[in-house]
């Protein structure tokens, strides 16, 4: 073969395969705002994560600016998929950067093994896998670490773990003797598996950022319940930020510094057990104001429950619970519907059994945040304005 020939010859194979460039990402104005019309984030018609057939209307804040660019942003090669812990929030998600859910078959045998297979390549792309491990949250886990692996073994590029409730953060130091951290064991669990990075929200504690040795970008739900209450036009002057112990006292002061600037009452309470609370002291003024409870989590809802009552008795007009993750064990509904609240306000980062739902509750949608900080990371974009 001559060397024009073979020149021909190599150029026009290389040209076979060249680079798709990816296209300039569409800016996307008030990308942090949610539609906080309905208390209720309007259900989808859901199988295994996906829009069933017939079911094409979604709730309006879902209709993204973005929605426009599918058909660009699918030569990006970056994967949704979600896991069954939380697939309405993985939908929403998708909806909202203008993508579809990944294809993949999760199921389990007969002994509760769990099978998890891709449906589609993943070779070469930037994955995120959409699992909260909340109840139950060892099947969850198990779940997460099986899918990572999965991804692993089919050669995706990167694979980042979005976990909008970490299980275990709870257990993130030794309070007695001969305890164990589970935080650092779920994070070596998760980095072992193949997880390249990990997105979590309102962790318990920010240490838990150190457990893992590899990137964890760290989001707030306080963006999405603060524009909430500010919808609520509440006089800037009756409102009083309360703490339920003295160990959120720097979440509540960030959460009042945003809300006007609002004053700080902390509850003081002493735990005799797992799960079980005792109010012993207030310390600031609530009289004739509107307290705002702020916490990171609701479990069985007796600290936030003593904490209100305790508020009423010295003096407190209303009490609003915020919260970003609605665990809710038994008895916390309970508790929270039993006349102490005005409203408790949550996320959707745990979903909530419509057996759960009582007429004080509302719950807003994390998909805006979640979704935006996922462009950013795909697109190697700072993400602090969203904490």
């Amino acid at each position: 073969m001559s060397t024009l020939l073979q020149s021909s010859f190599i150029s026009s194979s290389f040209s076979r395969f060249s680079p798709i460039q990816p296209s300039p990402r569409i800016s996307l104005p008030n990308a942090l705002r949610c539609n906080n019309n309905n208390n209720v984030v309007e259900s989808l018609n859901l199988d295994n994560g996906r829009l069933v057939n017939g079911s094409t209307s979604l709730p309006n804040f879902l209709v993204a600016p973005n929605a426009g660019i599918h058909d660009l942003v699918n030569r990006n090669r970056l994967r949704i998929f979600s896991g069954t812990a939380n697939p309405a929030l993985a939908q929403e998600i998708a909806c909202y950067m203008g993508l579809e859910l990944g294809k993949i078959k999760i199921k389990r045998f007969a002994d509760g093994e769990i099978y998890v297979q891709l449906q589609e390549s993943v070779r070469g792309c930037d994955v995120f896998l959409v699992q909260p491990t909340c109840p139950p949250a060892n099947e969850n886990l198990m779940e997460l670490l099986v899918m990572i692996d999965a991804c692993r073994r089919a050669s995706a590029k990167n694979i980042t773990a979005v976990i909008p409730y970490f299980g275990y953060a709870r257990a993130d130091r030794k309070t007695q003797g001969r305890e164990s951290i589970a935080a650092k064991l779920v994070a070596n669990l998760i980095t072992e598996a193949g997880a390249n990075r990990v997105l979590a929200c309102d962790l318990h504690s920010g240490q838990s950022m150190g457990y893992f040795d590899i990137p964890v970008d760290h989001v707030y739900g306080q963006p999405v319940i603060l524009d909430y209450l500010a919808s609520k036009t509440i006089c800037s002057d009756d409102l009083v930020v309360v703490s339920p112990d003295v160990g959120g006292v720097a979440r509540a002061r960030a959460f009042a510094k945003k809300l006007s600037d609002a004053p700080l009452a902390i509850v003081d309470k002493r735990r005799h057990g797992h799960n079980v609370a005792e109010v012993m002291n207030l310390i600031g003024d609530v009289k004739g104001k509107v307290a705002v409870m702020v916490d990171d989590m609701i479990d069985t809802a007796g600290t936030i429950a003593k904490g209100a009552a305790l508020l009423h008795q010295e003096g407190a007009r209303e009490v609003y619970a915020c919260t970003t993750h609605a665990v809710f064990s038994p008895p916390a509904i309970e508790r929270l519907s039993s006349g102490l609240f005005q409203e408790v306000i949550i996320t959707n980062t745990i979903p909530v059994s419509e057996k759960n739902y009582f007429p004080q509750l509302t719950v807003l949608s994390v998909a805006n945040l979640l979704g935006e900080t996922i462009w950013r990371v795909h697109d190697d974009c700072s993400h602090m304005t969203l904490q």
